[in-house]
């Protein structure tokens, strides 16, 4: 277990604004960058991306403190908030880009996530799709989709997809919320 003051994990589950709106709420991490993950293009752009034809994940980066938050409770809110038994979808998200996935930063964060896995797939009847690999490349999203919940809590996909999830997580996980200030 890494003890240093900081840690980083690329998680995908649907769209990157989901997953960093709830995160960016979680004590303990530091920064919270949406990006793309594992494909096979370079500094990939939003537009290719989703045209499912590079390869990679919509993703987010925490980088958090483990004295604060551990990685277990980062994958507890990462199963709470996405539906892991969907291949590539979560809701009306369709395409490879919205995969489920846990992009390790390092080996010792497999076996972790490995009983994490195990845990969420004894807990729901369908298979857990969820792919378990190390993160090859990290891209950041372009500027515009960073912070995007907080900048535009009322569009049409946030006030009706992004904001159950974060209420979802705030009901759910009180205790992982960051303190107010």
């Amino acid at each position: 277990m890494n003890t240093d003051a900081h840690d980083t994990i690329t998680l995908a589950g649907g769209c990157f604004w989901c997953l960093e709106a709830v995160y960016e709420q979680v004590r303990g991490v530091q920064s919270v960058t949406s990006g793309y993950a594992n494909g096979r293009l370079p500094s990939p752009s939003y537009e290719q991306v989703c045209s499912g034809t590079t390869g990679h994940a919509e993703v987010v980066r925490l980088v958090f403190d483990p004295r604060q938050v551990s990685l277990r409770e980062l994958l507890e809110v990462f199963f709470l908030i996405h539906d892991p038994t969907t291949l590539n979808r979560q809701g009306h998200d369709v395409g490879t880009q919205y995969r489920s996935g846990i992009y390790l930063e390092r080996d010792d964060q497999r076996a972790v996530a490995e009983a994490v896995l195990a845990e969420v797939q004894q807990a729901v009847p369908d298979p857990v799709v969820t792919e378990l690999q190390p993160l090859q490349q990290f891209w950041p999203a372009e500027a515009y989709h960073q912070h995007y919940f907080a900048q535009h809590p009322g569009q049409g996909y946030c006030a009706y997809v992004v904001a159950p999830k974060v209420e979802k997580f705030r009901h759910t996980l009180a205790h992982l919320l960051r303190e107010p200030g």
